[in-house]
Formats: structure tokens, C-alpha cells, sequence
């Protein structure tokens, strides 16, 4: 820098008469080229290259099968994007507690099948002696995602699955439509059935085509004879002309700390049933015939209570006389519960009938008939 001032006031003779502000000014400008030229910065450690813990694990069962869900992770802790992503171990400890490392490797994932930010999943499956021994107690899972040297930046979330046995599912179902809906049988052979815990079967329903499904339930009628059971449920939430599928699977409560536990067994068999309409609708009743008019123009009035289906299109009016054959009257479906008939005559006896009609053309059998004479 004396260097650079004595330099300056060789080429610069007025030196002396510079302004200070001109001087600081100039001073400022070489100090920046100098660290321009290269001075070195604070030196940064290498990278670990591990990669970012998972925080998203989830854990679903189904009988003895149980679904770890999580995402890949796709930047190390130090924030830079993985380039080599090693294995993922999956681990298992028994009870409730959280745990801060691997207790048992259920599984392992190479790395070419967990790609990086991208949705993972592995399936553990529970020994049957596990459910048996541990009926009231829990298994929790977390992964360990590690780098190529099989580091890693500890476990993921945790997740607590409970390890209460399941019963198995009915190995018979059958289904018959009726005109109050589907009716489900089931019939199996139970299985042991530890003490605390409580099991019930459900019937599970969706739609065709569709991939979310109904809990309908328990059933209505269950039946345990010395080796098997028989199930019977009623589905009266359906659609006319519709194809359903239906299975059903046993499900385990538990109470923990007041709550319910489920676990839903296996399912069986699934069963197709199209839901068709082949079923009339009640015949009306409380049907009235009433004369009246003028002898010039006389008509008969009809009444009747009216049909409570939801599905009901109108209704059909029979008339005969005396010793004839009753013929339908009307060429088109009537809409209400009243209906006039001015096709008589004076001094004839007229006797009518009626049926309910649905919007698939189902007719219902004749109601009671009412008659009516036209005065002279």
C-alpha cells in the first residue's frame, strides 16, 4: 500500500493538495482489486452425502400384512441433490415406545428400486406366533434411507401398528336380489378367538369400475353353530340396474386407552351381483268409484290412495260390466290418484280395477275393484 502512495504522488505532483474524500476514494478501489485477485476464502468441509431423514412414513394393516408407505428422499441434509442413493432398511421394534436405531431389519431395499423423490412402499409380514404371543400389544416401524458407504441421517418418523390376530374370512358367499335389496350370505369356520379382544365380520360394497369401497356393516343375522358360522346381510341402499361387487372380512377391536382399535382381516372372494329391477310395485288400494254429472253427460269419478315407491311411473284403469272381461281403459299411464271416466252411459253398471306401474314397466297385479252404476 506505500508502495501504491508513493507511486500515486509521482504521477500525481499535487499530492499534497488532493482532497481527503478524492484519497479515500482511491484507497477503497485498490483494496478491492486486491481481493479480486485472488485471495483465498474460508475453506468448506467436504459433503457427508447423507441422505435427508424420512418424515412421511405411514403404516397400514391388513390381516398378517403390514404396508409401509413413505417418499424417497431426493437432496442430502446438506441440501444438494443425491447423485448415488444407497440402501433402505426397514425396521422393526416391539411396543410403543419411540426407538433411535434399527432393532430388527424386516427388510431391505436396494438401490435401484428406491428412486430418488419418488413414492416407496414395502410389505412385513407378521408371524403368526407374533399375534399370538403379543395379541395386546404393538410393532413399530421406521426406515433408514443410506447413503452408498451405508450412512445414514438416523430413522424416519416412527409409526405403531397393533399386533391383535384377525380372523380369517367366510369361504362361502352368495347373493339373491330382492325387492327390499341384496341379500348377502356368508358361511365359514371360526378361528381362536383371544380373550380382550372383540371380532365381527363387515360387508364391504363398491360400485363397478369404481376403486373406493362401502363399509356396510355388520350383519343382521350371525349364527354360530359347532364348526361354522352363517352370515346374512341386507344391502337396501342400491341402485336399480346396477352392477355391485361385495365381499366380506372379519375385523379385530381392541380398546386402547379408551379408544377402539380395528384391524381388518383378509378379505374373501368377491361376488358380482347386477341389481335388476324385476319387481312390481304394490297394487293401489282404497280405491272409490263416484257417479255423477248429467243425464246428458255422465261420467264416473275414481279415487284411490295413492303408491308410495319411489320409483312408481303412474297407473293403469281396467273397467268391464257385468259378466265381461275387464279391458284397460286408459292409453296412457295416469299420473295422479284420480281418474274420470266419461265413456258411460245411463242405467249400465260399471265395475273398475287398477294397477301400479314402475319407470321399468314392472306392472303390479289388480287392486280391489269398485263399481258404480249411472243413474237413468
Amino acid at each position: 500500500m506505500n508502495q501504491w502512495l508513493n507511486d500515486t504522488m509521482v504521477c500525481y505532483p499535487d499530492w499534497p493538495f488532493m482532497s481527503s474524500k478524492f484519497l479515500t476514494s482511491l484507497a477503497v478501489l485498490a483494496l478491492a482489486a486486491l481481493v479480486a485477485c485472488g485471495m483465498p476464502g474460508a475453506p468448506q468441509p467436504p459433503s457427508l452425502e447423507l441422505p435427508r431423514r424420512v418424515e412421511d412414513l405411514k403404516a397400514t394393516r391388513k390381516g398378517d400384512k403390514v404396508t409401509l408407505m413413505w417418499t424417497t428422499p431426493g437432496e442430502t441434509t446438506d441440501r444438494t441433490r443425491i447423485r448415488h442413493l444407497g440402501a433402505t432398511r426397514l425396521c422393526r421394534a416391539l411396543g410403543r415406545v419411540a426407538v433411535a436405531e434399527c432393532v430388527e431389519t424386516v427388510g431391505t431395499l436396494p438401490p435401484g428400486q428406491t428412486p430418488r423423490a419418488a413414492a416407496a412402499s414395502f410389505t412385513d409380514i407378521l408371524p403368526q406366533p407374533l399375534q399370538e404371543t403379543q395379541a395386546s400389544g404393538f410393532a413399530t416401524y421406521a426406515v433408514e434411507v443410506q447413503n452408498t458407504r451405508g450412512r445414514s441421517a438416523g430413522l424416519s418418523n416412527q409409526v405403531m401398528v397393533p399386533l391383535a390376530p384377525t380372523l380369517p374370512p367366510p369361504s362361502r358367499l352368495s347373493a339373491h336380489v330382492t325387492a327390499q335389496g341384496v341379500e348377502i350370505s356368508a358361511a365359514g369356520e371360526p378361528g381362536p378367538r383371544p380373550a380382550g379382544l372383540r371380532f365381527a365380520y363387515h360387508l364391504y360394497r363398491r360400485s363397478q369400475g369404481a376403486k373406493s369401497e362401502l363399509d356396510l356393516g355388520e350383519p343382521s343375522v350371525y349364527q354360530e353353530m359347532k364348526r361354522a358360522y352363517r352370515l346374512e346381510f341386507l344391502d337396501r341402499n342400491v341402485e336399480w340396474e346396477k352392477t355391485y361387487l361385495y365381499k366380506v372380512a372379519a375385523v379385530t377391536v381392541e380398546a386402547v386407552q379408551g379408544k377402539d382399535e380395528q384391524v381388518q382381516g383378509d378379505d374373501s372372494s368377491e361376488i358380482q351381483v347386477f341389481v335388476h329391477d324385476v319387481f312390481p310395485p304394490a297394487p293401489p288400494t282404497g280405491l272409490q268409484a263416484v257417479s255423477a254429472g248429467t243425464p246428458q253427460q255422465p261420467f264416473i269419478d275414481l279415487s284411490w290412495a295413492p303408491n308410495t315407491e319411489s320409483d312408481l311411473a303412474g297407473y293403469n284403469v281396467y273397467r268391464h260390466e257385468e259378466g265381461a272381461v275387464a279391458v284397460k281403459i286408459t292409453s296412457e299411464l295416469v299420473k295422479a290418484p284420480t281418474y274420470r271416466d266419461a265413456a258411460v252411459q245411463a242405467g249400465r253398471r260399471y265395475s273398475y280395477s287398477l294397477t301400479a306401474v314402475d319407470v321399468r314397466g314392472n306392472e303390479s297385479g289388480r287392486s280391489e275393484e269398485a263399481s258404480e252404476a249411472v243413474p237413468q
